[in-house]
């Protein structure tokens, strides 16, 4: 097993073959992808985890009801309120469910599901050698930030407008500036403007995708090196990039919070 294991990692070639989209099934002619059943299994995840702690009727909070707590208020407290001030209440369920939905995704990420199935099974579930996958890094994906990203890019404009009125947000739009240079000052805040969601989608799927690049190409050595010392090193290196890559995790979720909540301030109140 462990035999048929190093001959399927060293014939790939690629390290990002772990991060990458893959196929998992085909159901009338719709692709059903790895990354898909991910941000499937993470939102059910959360409902019914949530739901659960939720439900638990206790004074003092214990265990991973006290460490989600202390996120809800770290987020509420010192991320949110000092840039939205009394409007805190109406975008935090928003804030929320982002930063979560993103942990989530990231830590299912860290689960090499597949290798769990085939060694549970003695190699009877051999996902790889059909060409598919079921666990992987959603977050690594860039459609997936980029609808994440896309997502909030909606929530800021709308609440600029909401917040102002359209003349007002408009005229607001660029800072006073001399007549001659406002048309170019309108395209550049245009530009800047949709080049926000595209940095909160590029650096959540650079990050995730460096990550697990780094990762693949660290057990690749292992795998193909004959080398004791080589392969010691590297497993060693896995381990301590391992929690490098749990605090990424909780980083760059933390990151696209913080950086949505700050471009919902500026288009709700430009003056700050």
């Amino acid at each position: 097993m462990i035999h048929s294991l190093k001959i399927g990692i060293v014939a790939s070639s690629d390290p990002l073959a772990h991060v990458v989209q893959h196929e998992f099934i085909t159901i009338g002619g719709f692709v059903i992808t790895n990354h898909m059943i991910m941000i499937l299994l993470a939102a059910v995840l959360m409902i019914a985890g949530f739901i659960y702690i939720a439900r638990q009727k206790t004074m003092v909070p214990t265990g991973i009801k006290n460490f989600l707590e202390m996120l809800l208020v770290y987020i509420r407290t010192d991320v949110v309120r000092p840039v939205l001030g009394k409007d805190t209440d109406r975008f935090i369920k928003y804030l929320w469910t982002v930063f979560f939905f993103i942990l989530t995704l990231n830590l299912l990420g860290m689960v090499p599901i597949d290798g769990i199935l085939y060694l549970v099974t003695g190699g009877g579930v051999d996902l790889e050698s059909q060409h598919r996958a079921f666990g992987g890094t959603a977050t690594a994906n860039i459609w997936m930030t980029g609808a994440l990203a896309i997502i909030s890019f909606f929530m800021i404009q709308f609440n600029g407008i909401r917040e102002q009125g359209m003349g007002p947000y408009v005229k607001n739009f660029i800072p006073h500036v001399p007549l001659p240079l406002v048309p170019m000052m309108y395209i550049l805040e245009i530009v800047g403007a949709l080049v926000k969601p595209f940095a909160l989608a590029i650096r959540l799927f650079a990050n995730m995708m460096a990550g697990h690049a780094v990762m693949g190409a660290m057990i690749g050595l292992i795998m193909v090196s004959n080398s004791y010392a080589v392969g010691g090193v590297s497993v060693v290196g896995c381990a301590l990039f391992s929690i490098l890559e749990l605090f990424v995790a909780f980083l760059q979720a933390y990151i696209f919070t913080f950086l949505t909540t700050l471009f919902i301030g500026a288009a709700m109140h430009p003056d700050h």
